[in-house]
């Protein structure tokens, strides 16, 4: 299909011995926001970090399978990790600026990939930062440690670096659970306006959040994905009984 820009088959993922993964097949559309849910230790964040290859530098960890980037397998031996997470940025679960300044957060990654131009580099500071609904509050403090900022503005700036690379998808493990109630509403809103341009997979414990934001979610148990379809169809009709029990709060 020609709108799904990453996909998953007979995804298998080891820790070891332990299979923390089981034959995950999942398909993700362009422009759209994805919610991963399930109880702790399910295997969500596992299968979120190795949509960008993060699994590579735990040790003992093996994947088997394909993860198809545009139809090409990003599992391949000869793979160039730095521009799979160019193209494929991460947001964790609590905010991890540099300690440097605001600008020089967004920049970093620019430098590193040889954009020295400072033009350029103030374009993409401020279209970054007003993606991520930031610009307003920092915009004559550029030049303040990113470390001086509240948590909630220090993950939108963290949001804003991995927008500054232009990246296709973007993917949030958990970015509102460290976050007070309206900050966390800050980021939402901001998931909505990102999905225009953006296609979005957020793992969230939270199933008003996956509610409110997600276009689709995928329920994860014990490392296998028991259910993937529409959200309003996952929370009010799902067609597995075990999926109906989790959302019910009969266990998890």
């Amino acid at each position: 299909m020609e709108n799904i820009i990453i996909e998953s088959k007979d995804l298998d993922i080891y820790y070891g011995d332990f299979k923390a993964i089981k034959s995950a097949n999942i398909a993700f559309e362009k422009n759209s926001v994805t919610a991963l849910i399930g109880a702790s230790g399910c295997g969500k964040s596992t299968f979120l970090r190795s949509i960008n290859l993060m699994n590579r530098e735990v040790k003992d960890c093996r994947l088997e399978g394909e993860i198809l980037y545009k139809g090409e397998n990003i599992l391949r031996e000869d793979i160039d990790i730095y521009d799979i997470r160019k193209n494929i940025g991460m947001v964790f679960q609590r905010p991890n600026p540099f300690n440097m300044s605001i600008y020089d957060n967004i920049t970093f990654a620019l430098k590193c990939h040889g954009i020295k131009d400072k033009t350029t580099l103030d374009e993409a500071v401020e279209t970054s930062l007003q993606q991520a609904a930031l610009w307003n509050d920092v915009k004559d403090n550029l030049k303040k440690s990113a470390i001086a900022l509240s948590g909630g503005q220090q993950q939108r700036l963290c949001i804003a670096r991995t927008l500054a690379m232009k990246p296709d998808v973007i993917l949030l493990d958990e970015p509102t659970s460290a976050l007070d109630p309206i900050s966390t509403s800050k980021i939402e809103d901001m998931i909505f306006e990102l999905q225009d341009n953006y296609t979005i997979i957020i793992v969230t414990h939270n199933m008003q959040q996956a509610a409110r934001i997600a276009d689709r979610t995928a329920f994860f148990h014990l490392g296998e994905i028991v259910e993937y379809d529409r959200t309003d169809i996952i929370f009010s009709n799902p067609a597995k009984r075990k999926t109906e029990d989790y959302i019910t709060g009969r266990f998890g």
